[in-house]
């Protein structure tokens, strides 16, 4: 049940976000072991012009000229420091081949969200949990 959030510098290609949307639904399947039904994402293109590193655009560096951000809400306490450590590693790798070109300074964020405080359909994950 995670919304996963991913910005990726340049413009929209919808071969590019395709392919990084179903590998990042694989890995956080396959890594964090989420089901697929439940697996929300939104793609956010911004351009190299936009995306700042060092203070510098994206499009005036010499190595590295695309980046990417994505953020995944999890329920708190579903997946270990492991699981989440080796989920960044994966996605890293996966979405800088797919994307190419990729500055190191792109960032994962696996966000712990309380299951009180988080959910879908109008129900906590805290619910789910009592109910279920």
């Amino acid at each position: 049940m995670p919304h996963i959030s991913l910005q990726i510098s340049g413009h929209p290609d919808t071969e590019l976000m395709q392919k990084a949307v179903a590998a990042v639904g694989e890995l956080t399947q396959r890594v964090l072991r989420k089901e697929a039904p439940v697996i929300a994402t939104t793609v956010t293109f911004l351009p190299r012009e936009q995306w700042f590193i060092g203070g510098k655009p994206l499009s005036e560096h010499s190595t590295g000229r695309n980046a990417f951000q994505l953020d995944i809400s999890v329920t708190d306490e579903t997946n270990t420091k492991a699981e989440k450590a080796e989920y960044l590693k994966q996605t890293f790798a996966t979405l800088s081949e797919i994307i190419g070109d990729v500055n190191p300074v792109s960032y994962i964020y696996v966000i712990d969200a309380r299951a009180a405080a988080y959910g879908y359909g109008g129900k906590t994950q805290e619910f789910r949990h009592q109910h279920g």
